[in-house]
């Protein structure tokens, strides 16, 4: 008998694989984003607006047309709990300075979907590696986490974690310390603790890294960080003949 983890993956292949198409590329990124019931409205936006302003950096812009003819697929999702995870800009080659901003764009008009308010990290992890799996033809596959909290319902990140993608994936993450300015050693406690839960339980692979936002207004800004970090490290095996 298959696990329930083992379950879940394949349901949401099965779904992801019905459509899949795919072209050779350098990198494929998907970045999930946390909007779970402690996120807010205002929190939420950072996120969206934060993401799209990170892609059309100037610094980041040029990382990702740094190698013209092996182009960045970037595939961009919401999550909160176990069944609730939405795609809401679907796997984009990045071809062109146009091509960022046309995604960008996209993700600046994303209105919140709706649904369990719980944190269920594990689903969103068994998420991210089904819409790897649309992306054979990459060098590398890596897979984004932001979020604030640790999980609390559905299969824990850490079991999903070592039953994901055979693809040689890497899963790094972004860690958003809660709290406001007044309570400054409160928020660093909190990223602190935070980013221990996400290295010991979710992060996994070849130069797999935390990232951390002290707050969401830090968010823009550790994406940054995060997309130049991880689009400095190339790929150059894994090309078939």
């Amino acid at each position: 008998m298959m696990r329930p983890a083992t379950v879940l993956i394949c349901a949401i292949m099965a779904g992801l694989f019905a459509n899949a198409a795919w072209a050779n590329c350098r990198q494929a990124l998907a970045l999930g984003l946390d909007i779970s019931g402690s996120v807010d409205a205002q929190e939420y936006r950072l996120q969206l607006d934060g993401l799209a302003g990170a892609l059309t950096a100037p610094s980041v812009r040029a990382a990702l047309l740094a190698m013209p003819g092996a182009p960045v697929d970037i595939a961009v999702y919401e999550w909160s709990g176990p069944e609730n995870q939405t795609l809401v800009l679907p796997w984009t080659t990045l071809n062109t300075s146009a091509d960022i901003t046309r995604a960008a764009a996209i993700l600046t008009r994303t209105t919140r979907s709706t649904g369990d308010p719980s944190t269920a990290l594990g689903a969103a992890l068994a998420y991210g590696s089904a819409l790897m799996a649309q992306r054979p033809g990459c060098w590398r596959h890596v897979l984004d986490i932001s979020g604030d909290g640790t999980s609390n319902t559905g299969p824990r990140p850490q079991d999903i974690r070592e039953i994901l993608s055979p693809l040689s994936l890497t899963i790094n993450g972004l860690a958003i310390g809660t709290g406001n300015a007044a309570s400054g050693d409160r928020r660093q406690m909190d990223i602190k603790e935070l980013s221990s839960y996400f290295r010991a339980n979710v992060i996994k692979g070849p130069n797999a890294f935390v990232e951390t936002a002290i707050g969401f207004n830090d968010y823009r800004d550790a994406m940054e960080r995060k997309l130049l970090r991880e689009l400095k490290t190339l790929a150059i095996g894994g090309l078939t003949p």
